[in-house]
């Protein structure tokens, strides 16, 4: 098998698995601003929604400015906990965490 076909059946095997699967806010994970986020938008959540939780609206980084993402439903994890995105100061300086589980 030549090398593009191996690439592309291992892609996709691993897509296939799971391997690649990505969080609902994947595109900014490495985002830092030396401005702050602005302050987060009024959302309401819906009712509950068995096999789900909500994961809130919540600022991401696009070309220097910020762009408001509204929430989502993410699958439920048993025995884990949603962790929402959010922005962390340190210094002036501020970074995206990305919404992730956590056991």
């Amino acid at each position: 098998m030549n090398p593009l076909h191996n690439a592309v059946l291992t892609t996709i095997c691993a897509a296939a698995s799971g391997v690649f699967a990505l969080s609902p806010a994947s595109a900014a994970t490495d985002a830092v601003s030396d401005v702050a986020p602005p302050p987060l938008r009024s959302e309401r959540a819906p009712p509950p929604r068995d096999g789900y939780v909500w994961g809130a609206g919540h600022w991401e980084l696009s070309r220097h400015t910020y762009v408001w993402v509204s929430g989502t439903w993410i699958p439920e994890r048993r025995g884990a906990h949603w962790i929402a995105d959010h922005w962390d100061q340190n210094g002036s300086e501020w970074r995206y965490v990305a919404g992730h589980w956590e056991r």
